[in-house]
């Protein structure tokens, strides 16, 4: 137990008395300093004790001295002792109204009490606090280590953590989602707290902060990022009435190190299984999807036996922060996964992400949302599919994240690709060149000679070669726009008869458009 001025006062081997402040005695003592100072503050850290025999106090001077106390209350000062039968006889009247108008505890210390008396026993108190908070850690830690070795050893560990610390006590995900809580109600509370999580995110591991609780809450949470790499693997908040005191951040720290092992152990798990997702997912585009079942074996067995949909995504152009992006959609929709029972297929290719997922499942929905909130990566989404057709939602996939990436957007769906124009498609840099470089000889011979052929082209492809109604929409006569339409296939070396010739040629006019 913390000494207090109280339980100091009580021992009577100090022969202390109590001059003013008596309501402030339960202030705990966290050391014992003597100065004779006027303005001691600068070198104190606050919670001290502090002695004086008053020898450089100007006993006359009531202001002086309200001053002097004011300013060792201010610098956190718990408690004045000062010695008598040295400088002064007795403690100066002044000083004794001074300290109860602040409601600093004043202690008299007579001649026979030497102030390294004092300083002895504060430091006896001191050692025997911090040697029961180690006992109490380390039979804390004992408690935590047995509970994590239970078979729910994660919620077993968290609700011994909140019991040790008479609050409550999250862990969170690599992603800020909230995996477990103690007690029950504590998952309300903590999943206020994403805001924190994410700044906390930007840290690197091992980082902590103190925060104040949720809006409504009267307690101080602590927060403290897991995992040994510079990437957290997830995160631990605390929630408590009071500060944290020695005993309590002993039982902390083995909590985080208890649990940064068993992520760690997670993540070694969940890197072999990342491997027979690859594995899988090689399978299945080669057209082996009647393989597939037996080697994914109960980890993947079920995902085989409903429509599935195929996201990939990779990072935004020009995005910087893009494959962190990435990185938290794989840890979130995994994270979703694992709490929802459900199977899911996650595999890293480079900067790439491929999930494959029931075409209802939690961690698809949760990937989606997420994909469409995050500006740093582009995602494509392909249909709903069987599993011998997997080769074919990837190459839908592929396609919707190409129009992501090119028309900038957080997610396209497959749906979305062919119920849309292709016009927006044409503006892309490289069909833009195109167009120039096919155009470019009709658009050299309109600067230099009679007659508009590019125009003239326009107007006849988008009658569909209809001679008549094109001509008249040019206001030219329809052999004029036969002879035009012989020179455009003579400088450009191509046939309009060809179907493919039309269809390149109308698509370079509306890209240069």
């Amino acid at each position: 137990m913390p000494l207090t001025l109280a339980s100091l006062v009580h021992q009577t081997a100090l022969k202390l008395t109590v001059l003013a402040g008596e309501s402030r005695l339960g202030a705990e003592i966290r050391w014992v300093h003597t100065s004779e100072l006027d303005d001691p503050g600068p070198y104190l850290e606050g919670g001290e004790l502090l002695l004086t025999t008053g020898l450089k106090l100007d006993t006359a001077d009531r202001e002086g001295l309200r001053s002097y106390v004011r300013r060792l209350a201010a610098a956190g000062v718990v408690g004045l002792g000062f010695g008598i039968g040295v400088g002064h006889d007795e403690v100066p009247p002044a000083l004794v109204a001074a300290a109860a108008e602040a409601r600093l505890p004043l202690l008299e210390v007579p001649r026979a009490t030497p102030f390294i008396a004092l300083s002895k026993a504060v430091s006896a108190a001191v050692a025997a606090d911090q040697y029961q908070a180690v006992t109490a850690g380390f039979e804390a830690q004992r408690e935590l280590t047995r509970a994590a070795l239970a078979p729910d050893g994660t919620a077993a560990l968290l609700a011994r953590l909140a019991t040790h610390l008479d609050g409550w006590a999250a862990l969170y995900d690599a992603s800020g989602a909230v995996l477990a809580a103690a007690p029950d109600w504590a998952g309300r509370r903590a999943t206020r707290l994403a805001g924190e999580i994410d700044r906390l995110r930007d840290l690197p591991a091992p980082a902590g902060a103190a925060v104040a609780g949720p809006a409504g809450a009267e307690d101080r949470v602590e927060l403290q990022s897991l995992g040994t790499g510079r990437r957290p693997r997830g995160f631990l908040a605390v929630g408590t009435g009071e500060r944290l005191d020695t005993a309590a951040r002993y039982v902390v720290h083995a909590a985080v190190a208890l649990l940064t092992l068993s992520l760690e152990q997670s993540r070694t798990l969940q890197d072999a299984q990342g491997r027979l997702a690859a594995a899988l997912l090689r399978m299945l585009l080669a057209g082996e999807p009647d393989h597939a079942p037996s080697v994914a074996g109960r980890l993947y067995g079920t995902l085989f036996d409903q429509p599935l949909r195929l996201l990939i995504a990779e990072p935004a152009a020009g995005a910087p922060a893009g494959p962190q992006a990435v990185a938290l959609l794989a840890e979130r929709a995994e994270a979703v996964a694992v709490r929802a029972g459900e199977p899911l297929l996650a595999v890293r290719e480079g900067p790439r992400l491929i999930l494959l997922a029931a075409e209802d499942a939690t961690a698809l929905a949760s990937a989606i949302d997420l994909a469409e909130a995050q500006d740093a990566l582009a995602a494509g989404l392909s249909g709903e599919i069987p599993a011998e057709s997997v080769p074919e939602a990837h190459r839908q996939a592929e396609r919707a994240l190409a129009v992501a990436l090119r028309r900038g957007l957080n997610l396209v769906e497959h749906g979305e690709v062919g119920a849309g124009s292709v016009m927006p498609l044409l503006a892309d840099e490289a069909v833009r060149a195109f167009a120039e470089g096919l155009l470019r000889p009709l658009r050299e011979h309109d600067a230099t000679a009679r007659g508009d052929l590019v125009a003239s082209l326009a107007a006849w492809l988008s009658h569909h070669g209809q001679w008549d109604a094109a001509a008249v929409d040019l206001g030219v006569h329809r052999h004029t726009l036969r002879y035009r339409m012989r020179r455009v296939e003579e400088i450009l070396g191509r046939s309009l008869d060809d179907p493919d010739v039309r269809m390149e040629l109308w698509l370079a006019l509306k890209a240069g458009t």
